[in-house]
């Protein structure tokens, strides 16, 4: 049913159930909001209206009306631009500013922060209102994600995020009036809760309360040290990504720019994570065939996303049984990193520093998991997120949108279409899918495209026939859905072979270390879009096609699933219950 009403005067129609915020923009008029936060294509809203930022007058209310959770009736007449509804507005944000840190120039969301940006537009240069501020300690103690509850809006983005999209269920309001912030029951610190520091509660964020843990420095003082060798690996998803932070268009793939800037930064060498991803298909794959011809274990689960494995530990521990056991392709390269390619340049795994330039925030705490740190030595050393990596070519002066186009360094640096691809859901499973095929088959398989398994839905099934094999998959994103999926499979009421699950809602494309997206969800199809592009536009396209993989298994590793692949590429999962 339509419901006709007016805004400023202008007549508009729109669907029963819509909002005053959504009829606005239907007319192109803009209500200013702080805690409003949407992702439509994941049908995802918080519109609590807890921030009142976005009041508007509406003819015969007494009170002004929140317009994001205000919803339309017939012959409604707002107006958006009152004086009243702007000097309530102009109240309200001196007040959140009253109790809110001053140290914008050194702040992590400096520039990207909603409050300073609406202050801004508003045309708040000083305060009204002065007094005293709340304060806590900051939290650290994840290796992933850093709180500064001192900044907390209250406008509770981020536990719509953990509770709503992720059912984590991590944050919720703590505390009353002037101490009330969201954070995890008692206070606790994030390393001490069932956080899987996917870092959507980052992305959701609209001030400094949450942030990555920044590991630049780190990473300076290592290029610096002349007794290390240090090389970067790349995620897939960062280079359709990084470009935004230049001005670039969403989407743009910026790979060539992106190598070439890492060796201006002074990386000894840099590598490909998609090399990796592609000895996780030979793997992963391996063990996929063995499982659907025994038919135990099913289905089996990807293992590449430590988002998800983290929830799944804390979550369904009764199912660690069923993941690969397949490392991530981040820890894949950190362990041939310091035995296969140390091995060949004669550096010792200690004197060689491995980073990983990544679009998750989890990268940060997957890579300081104790069972990745052999003899005391961490397979990956330093993570830093998509957005680190742009301050540092800014910090280093670097023009990224002029540079040339460079190429990666072998032998970690060669890889496939089937590689690039793992930046999206649907990517792993996919990959798999295409190696799986040819193997099978004994032959190399023409129709590779396995279409029912892409696009940006949270949860996609599809039966497809691999190598004559009738073969029952699921795709999933976001760990709502996951948990809905893996629910149904406890119940008897779901039956699959294979099931990839990635923690962020699209995949890696929409990491907690990407750009801020501030819930623009085209911004995400762009990235998407630009993957499958790029797999299309190599001349390999599967993993196991790969050369530079095919010498590694020749010289160093025999075959998928050897006892040298084992000990190196392969890992065991904890039961977190009850810790």
């Amino acid at each position: 049913m339509k419901i006709n009403l007016k805004i400023n005067d202008q007549p508009v129609s729109v669907d029963s159930g819509c909002t005053i915020l959504e009829a606005a923009e239907k007319l192109e008029i803009k209500i200013p909001t702080l805690c409003h936060f949407t992702m439509d294509c994941f049908n995802v809203e918080h519109r609590s209206g807890s921030c009142r930022v976005c009041v508007v007058e509406v003819k015969g209310r007494p009170n002004l009306a929140p317009a994001c959770c205000t919803p339309v009736v017939e012959g409604m007449e707002v107006r958006t631009n009152t004086l009243r509804a702007i000097n309530a507005r102009r109240t309200i944000l001196d007040l959140l500013l009253s109790n809110h840190p001053k140290d914008c120039l050194t702040c992590p969301k400096n520039l990207e922060c909603q409050l300073q940006a609406l202050a801004q537009e508003m045309g708040l240069h000083h305060l009204l209102y002065k007094g005293e501020q709340s304060t806590f300690n900051k939290d650290l103690s994840s290796f992933a994600i850093a709180r500064d509850l001192d900044k907390c809006i209250m406008c509770r983005r981020c536990e719509t995020a953990c509770n709503k999209v992720q059912t984590v269920g991590v944050l919720s309001g703590v505390n009353r009036g002037f101490r009330a912030v969201v954070a995890p029951a008692g206070m606790k610190r994030l390393a001490d809760t069932e956080c899987v520091f996917c870092g959507q509660c980052v992305q959701a964020c609209p001030v400094g309360a949450l942030s990555e843990i920044d590991y630049k420095y780190p990473v300076w003082r290592a290029l610096n040290d002349a007794s290390k060798t240090v090389i970067v690996q790349t995620a897939p998803a960062v280079r359709v990504a990084i470009g935004e932070c230049f001005g670039m268009e969403p989407g743009a793939v910026s790979t060539g720019k992106m190598v070439t800037a890492l060796r201006m930064l002074g990386f000894d060498k840099v590598f490909d994570t998609d090399f990796a991803a592609d000895l996780t298909i030979m793997e992963e794959t391996t063990e996929l065939i063995d499982r659907v011809t025994k038919n135990h274990d099913l289905p089996i689960l990807t293992s590449c996303c430590p988002g998800w494995v983290k929830f799944l530990e804390h979550q369904f521990p009764e199912l660690i049984y069923m993941p690969s056991s397949a490392k991530s392709p981040q820890q894949m390269f950190g362990a041939i990193a310091k035995s296969y390619y140390a091995e060949k340049i004669g550096v010792k795994p200690e004197d060689l520093i491995v980073v990983s330039v990544m679009p998750c925030l989890a990268k940060k705490y997957e890579a300081a998991r104790p069972e990745f740190a052999p003899n005391g030595v961490r397979d990956v050393d330093i993570v830093i997120s998509t957005r680190e990596l742009a301050d540092m070519i800014r910090e280093a002066g670097i023009q990224f949108e002029e540079l040339e186009d460079g190429v990666y360094d072998s032998p970690l640096g060669e890889s496939t279409g089937a590689a690039v691809i793992f930046g999206a859901t649907g990517g792993v499973l996919e990959a798999a899918l295409r190696t799986a095929a040819d193997w099978i088959a004994g032959q190399d398989v023409r129709e590779i495209d396995f279409k029912a398994v892409r696009g940006m839905a949270g949860i996609k099934e599809a039966t497809v026939n691999v190598g004559g094999i009738e073969l029952r998959a699921a795709v999933c994103s976001g760990l709502g859905n996951a948990r809905k999926l893996l629910e149904k499979i406890e119940r008897g009421e779901a039956n699959y072979h294979a099931i990839e699950i990635m923690a962020c809602p699209g995949g890696c494309i929409n990491g907690g270390g990407q750009p801020y997206h501030h819930g623009d969800t085209s911004r995400l199809e762009k990235r998407m879009a630009a993957l499958y592009r790029a797999d299309a536009g190599l001349p390999i396209r599967k993993s196991h096609q790969n050369p530079d993989i095919i010498k590694l298994y020749e010289e160093f590793l025999g075959e998928p699933g050897s006892h040298a692949a084992h000990k190196l590429l392969h890992t065991a999962y904890i039961d977190r219950k009850n810790g």
